[in-house]
C-alpha cells in the first residue's frame, strides 16, 4: 500500500509538527523582550534564551544515532524533559539512549530498527542555516536513513521552528520521508512515532498525572488508545508544569498512545496490531514517493492548562501562515 497523506499547511506543506505551546499567541512572544540565541558545536545547536537555557537539539551522537531535544526547559527554567544524561540517583536511568527528551524515531522502518539506535539518521547538513530574529529561531537539517549494515535506505528532511509565547516555547519540526532509494516501508511495533520522556519529578510514579482527549486518566488507562492528545503534567519546584503531546487531525490516521508510569508518553499511528487494535498496519511509501506526518508537544508552566485548550492553539499554529 502506497500511503502519502494530505496534510494542507499553507506553503510549508505537510510534515512531522513538534510544537511546544502554551496559550497565547506567537506575536505575544515580542512584548515579552529578548531573543533567542544559539551556540553551534560539531554535534549540536545549544539553544537559549537571554542566558537562560531553553533545550539542546543533538544532530550528532556516537550512541544516539537520530536528532533529538534534550535537556528542554520552561521559560522559567524548569526543566520538562528528563536530565540527559540521567542522573543516577536522581533520574530513572533506563532506556537512556532512547528516550532523551523529545525524538522521532521507529522501531521498524524498512526492516530496520531506528529506536534501539541500531539503523541511523545520519546528519548530513543544514539546508537552512540557525536564524535568530524577531523572537523566532528557525533552522533545516537533512538526514539519510541507512541501514544498520550502512546501506542507503532514503533520506529524511527536518524544519524547525521555535517561537516565543508568553509561558511556553513554540516548537515546530518538520519532517518529511524521501523514498529515494527504494520502497519504504513502516512496520507496526510500540516502538513508532513521537515520543517524550518527561522530567523524573512529573512522572506518574512521582504523583503526576496522565490525561487523554477522551477523557482517560493514567498511564494504563490510555496505553494503545485513540486521542487527539495525552497530557502527562506534575509538580517541579513547587509549581505545575507537563507537555502535551498531540496529533494533527489531517494525517492519515490517529494515532495510538503507549504511555508508561515512569515517564514515557509516544504517539503511534504505525502500531495497529502491537496497540491491539486490529491487524498488522504496514504503510509503504513507493520509490520516488514522499511521505509526512505531524504531531505536536505543549508545554505549559505556572498554572495547570487546559489541554484541549492547548489543542485548540496547536490547530491554530497548524492552520496559520508559513
Amino acid at each position: 500500500m502506497n500511503t502519502k497523506p494530505a496534510i494542507p499547511w499553507g506553503s510549508r506543506g505537510a510534515c512531522l509538527a513538534v510544537i511546544l505551546v502554551a496559550l497565547g499567541t506567537p506575536s505575544a512572544a515580542r512584548a515579552a523582550g529578548g531573543e533567542f540565541t544559539f551556540t553551534r558545536a560539531t554535534d549540536r545547536l545549544a539553544i537559549a534564551w537571554d542566558g537562560r537555557p531553553v533545550a539542546e537539539f543533538v544532530f550528532r551522537d556516537e550512541k544516539i544515532l537520530r536528532p533529538y531535544f534534550a535537556n528542554v526547559h520552561t521559560p522559567d527554567g524548569r526543566k520538562v524533559t528528563r536530565n540527559h544524561p540521567p542522573v543516577a540517583g536522581q533520574d530513572a536511568t533506563d532506556h537512556d539512549t532512547m528516550h532523551p527528551g523529545l525524538w522521532l524515531a521507529f522501531g521498524d522502518l524498512g526492516g530496520q530498527d531506528f529506536w534501539r539506535n541500531k539503523a541511523r539518521m545520519e546528519h548530513r547538513r543544514f539546508t537552512e542555516p540557525p536564524t535568530a530574529a524577531n523572537g523566532r529561531l528557525t533552522f533545516a537539517a537533512e538526514c539519510r536513513l541507512l541501514a544498520a549494515d550502512g546501506t542507503p535506505m532514503g533520506s529524511l528532511t527536518n524544519r524547525f521552528a521555535l517561537s516565543r509565547l508568553p509561558r511556553a516555547w513554540l516548537l515546530v519540526w518538520e519532517a518529511d520521508f524521501h523514498a529515494d532509494a527504494g520502497d519504504l516501508t513502516f512496520g507496526d511495533q510500540e516502538e513508532m512515532g513521537f515520543g517524550a520522556r518527561v522530567a523524573t519529578g512529573i512522572t506518574e510514579k512521582n504523583g503526576g498525572v496522565i490525561r487523554s482527549s477522551a477523557g482517560l486518566k493514567s498511564a494504563k488507562s490510555t496505553w494503545g488508545q485513540p486521542a487527539a492528545w495525552c497530557d502527562y503534567s506534575g509538580v517541579v519546584r513547587g509549581q505545575p508544569l507537563g507537555l502535551t503531546v498531540m496529533t494533527d487531525p489531517a494525517s492519515f490516521r490517529p494515532s495510538w498512545w503507549h504511555n508508561r508510569d515512569y515517564g514515557l508518553m509516544l504517539a503511534n499511528p504505525f502500531g495497529r496490531a502491537a496497540m491491539k487494535q486490529g491487524a498488522p498496519s504496514s504503510v509503504t511509501i513507493a520509490h520516488g514517493e514522499s511521505f509526512r506526518l505531524r504531531f505536536g508537544a505543549a508545554i505549559h508552566q505556572g498554572q495547570p492548562e487546559n489541554p484541549g485548550a492547548c489543542y485548540d492553539a496547536f490547530l491554530a499554529v497548524l492552520s496559520g501562515p508559513p
